[in-house]
Parts: C-alpha cells; structure tokens; sequence
C-alpha cells in the first residue's frame, strides 16, 4: 500500500504543477497522510478556504487523482484513487 501511495503522490505531484498557489501543495500533502477526507478536513488541515479547497478537489476528481465517495450534495467525501 505504501508504495502504491507513493506512486499516488508523484502522479498527484506531476499534475499538479501546474497550479499556482499554496492551496494545491497542502491538499496534496494532505490527501498522502489521510487518504479520506472531506472538505471542511481538508480546509482545517490545509488552512485554506472552502472555495479554495472545493475547487481544487473538483480539478484533482476531474483529473483522476481523486473519488467522491458518498454520491451526496452534501457531506461529501473523497479518497486518492489509487
């Protein structure tokens, strides 16, 4: 599992680097030391803001990185799609 999370993190990494700011950094970091979160976790982890944080989770579901887990509007989780 550790390697397949390592694999995760370098794919996440490359993806990602494209993307300016601080918030995709930490939710990186973030998503590779808890790999479900939600987006009031991930805000309180991170530091950044909700906006900031769902949309940069919409752009890692987009690009694969991520799965919302719960089918819901609201209360919604994701986990890395390893």
């Amino acid at each position: 599992m550790v390697k397949k999370m390592r694999q995760w993190d370098v794919r996440a990494k490359s993806a990602m680097a494209q993307l300016s700011g601080r918030t995709p950094v930490a939710l990186r970091k973030v998503l590779t030391e808890w790999p479900l979160i939600s987006a009031p976790m991930a805000e309180a982890l991170t530091g950044a803001s909700r906006a900031a944080v769902q949309r940069n989770l919409v752009r890692l579901e987009d690009w694969g990185l991520i799965r919302e887990m719960t089918g819901q509007g609201r209360f919604r989780m994701w986990r890395i799609d390893i």
